[in-house]
């Protein structure tokens, strides 16, 4: 018999290799190369045409309805619902509810007298019956289907002509005219694009559970992004009960958008006021904390910044940031240092969002800045108060957008005192109860808050 050749497949963007590696030559990850069949890979065409080309403004526009799932933070981050025709992909960690999530929209969905087909290749039909009755998303309009097939799955849709598809996990199908196992990269691709042809050529949402890599990052290769509508990502501490569900690419709505849930007995249940939970804990009478106000879309989110500062009892001082990133950490604590005189070259600094959130936005510098400040001076900061603004590098405050909106909130959760930059201060309109200090510095607003 003819030597079966093989290749070496890295598995996060597809370079490809006849020998072994350590590093991948194409993206420079580590520890990412597969081996393969060298078979010819047979791919059948993808028929699918939308007639010739034409000018763009001979289209016809079609307003088409969005699919409301009663589920408000999950119709939220979609931009309004579920587009028909699109196709969505949701990342998470293990266990952080992606499946659960899913499973409801389907539960809504079908209570809607709309026929949704759930298809898993991780759990048999009555392990998602039992999950869907502990949610109470048992409806007779709900199809299960335990299958990894990918030509039985697109027959089944075909047939049943559902209003929605689940594909849980996209990782677990194959596709048999591939010889490669699967979850490989080749599968992963092949399989996401007939999945998108179909929901392109029939008008059904088809929605893809997908792996994520120890780095947070979706498992399998980039490609798989850029094929999809939308990509989702289910975030939040595993030991915490609150899940953030944010938009990292959507072609139907707004990237900024973000959904908060509580996973609780019954699935995951929407926050409609995210801040007053996640100040609910919050004494304020301690150093080191600080309320900040964060803007996720159109929604202004208050949220607890949390510092500690310490002796450190090794030659090199630790930084540790939760919630944010390490980098900013690190110029904070620069700025700090040469701008405000505070010596933490000694000092270990431990940062922490409470609620198990991640912040993005640079209009929390100055209360992180603020929170260090206060740990370190051990000197609380007024529970009444909030700090809004970039930090510079030369120190300066700088001011931030949506002002009106980030005040408004903080006066209607009780906040009497404001710390912004300068140049917020034009065109402010804000209630009559809420006290406003304008600063230009980093020094000038650590006097005032602490």
């Amino acid at each position: 018999m003819p030597k079966q050749k093989t290749r070496y497949v890295c598995q996060s963007c597809g370079a490809t290799a006849l020998r072994w590696f350590g590093r991948c030559p194409g993206c420079g990850q580590w520890n990412t190369c597969a081996e393969e069949s060298a078979q010819e890979e047979t791919k059948r065409p993808l028929q699918f045409s939308a007639g010739p080309p034409a000018p763009i403004t001979e289209v016809e526009m079609t307003t088409e309805e969005r699919h409301r799932t009663e589920i408000s933070e999950f119709d939220r981050v979609l931009g309004g619902g579920i587009v028909p025709g699109s196709i969505v992909l949701v990342g998470g960690d293990p266990g952080i509810g992606k499946s659960t999530l899913l499973l409801q929209v389907s539960g809504k969905l079908g209570s809607d007298g709309q026929k949704v087909l759930y298809v898993s290749g991780e759990e048999s039909p009555r392990q998602t019956r039992m999950r869907a009755g502990r949610i109470g998303a048992l409806t007779g309009n709900l199809f299960v289907l335990s299958e990894t097939n990918l030509d039985v799955i697109t027959s089944e849709a075909e047939k049943l002509s559902p209003s929605m598809v689940v594909i849980d996990s996209v990782q677990t199908v194959y596709s048999p005219e591939l010889e490669s196992a699967p979850g490989s990269i080749s599968q992963v691709r092949e399989c996401a694009g007939i999945l998108m042809h179909l929901a392109k050529r029939t008008g059904i949402p088809v929605f893809l559970v997908g792996h994520v890599t120890k780095e947070g990052a979706i498992a399998g290769p980039k490609v798989l992004e850029h094929i999809v509508d939308t990509v989702l990502y289910l975030e939040g501490e595993r030991h915490h009960s609150y899940r953030i569900l944010r938009a990292a690419k959507n072609r139907f709505g707004s990237t900024n958008e973000i959904g908060v849930f509580e996973m609780e007995e019954e699935g995951m249940v929407g926050i409609e006021n995210p801040s007053e939970v996640f100040l609910s804990e919050r004494s304020g009478t301690e150093s080191g904390s600080v309320v900040v106000c964060s803007i996720e879309g159109t929604r202004p989110i208050l949220v607890e910044i949390q510092a500690l500062v310490s002796p450190a009892n090794f030659g090199y001082p630790q930084r540790v940031a939760a919630g944010i990133d390490n980098r900013r950490l690190s110029i904070l604590i620069a700025v700090l240092e040469k701008r405000a005189g505070l010596t933490l070259g000694t000092q270990d600094v431990f940062i922490k969002v409470a609620g198990g959130v991640r912040i993005e936005e640079p209009s929390v510098d100055l209360g992180i800045a603020t929170a260090i400040s206060s740990s370190f001076r051990d000197a609380p900061v007024d529970p009444d108060t909030v700090v809004i603004g970039e930090v510079g590098l030369g120190g300066e405050i700088r001011p931030v957008g949506g002002i009106d909106k980030r005040v408004k909130e903080a006066a209607k959760l009780g906040f009497r005192r404001c710390i912004i930059a300068k140049g917020n201060l034009k065109g402010l309109r804000k209630p009559d109860e809420m006290e406003t200090v304008a600063v230009k510095t980093v020094e000038e607003a650590l006097r005032e808050a602490l």
